[in-house]
């Protein structure tokens, strides 16, 4: 017996795709393929969370060069260069030591990613029935269940 996929609630071997505690064997499917489902709720707060996070993302850069800016043009005024550059070298050296700060909140955005904000259905056809497998809005968890399912059957079909 092969496995070909493996975790928690899911388990692809060559003889019978086991999600949750239902049980389908391999030889019994005749046909699988996936469908986008409807997103949920959790679905749609993820996407609207991640785009607030990079509003706020995006605000402290912003108002940083509107001041930068705004303090380089009035020092300029007044001719006094070695206070713009200054200004401009102070700016970049907090810049610099604000970036690691930045390492959480962007983990925050790439997770919203990973997680993402559509529904992934999979679907097999089992005894003449269309059953729904299984249903999740992990793409990366998904793509690797279905591929696990495809080359399950596929191995049965050549036996």
């Amino acid at each position: 017996m092969a496995v070909y996929y493996r975790d928690d609630t899911v388990q692809v071997t060559s003889e019978s795709v086991r999600v949750g505690g239902h049980t389908v064997p391999i030889a019994e499917l005749t046909y699988v393929w996936h469908d986008r489902g409807r997103p949920t709720v959790r679905e749609g707060s993820r996407l609207v969370g991640r785009g607030v996070l990079v509003f706020l993302l995006s605000i402290p850069p912003l108002v940083a060069l509107v001041c930068l800016v705004s303090l380089a043009y009035s020092a300029q005024d007044r001719g006094n260069w070695l206070v713009v550059i200054a200004i401009v070298a102070v700016g970049t050296v907090v810049a610099l030591a604000l970036t690691p700060f930045l390492e959480l909140p962007l983990s925050w955005l790439d997770r919203s990613y990973d997680k993402g904000a559509s529904v992934h259905e999979l679907w097999v056809q089992h005894r003449g029935q269309e059953v729904m497998l299984l249903r999740t809005s992990d793409a990366l968890r998904f793509g690797q269940i279905y591929r696990a399912v495809q080359r399950a059957v596929e191995q049965q079909g050549e036996r």
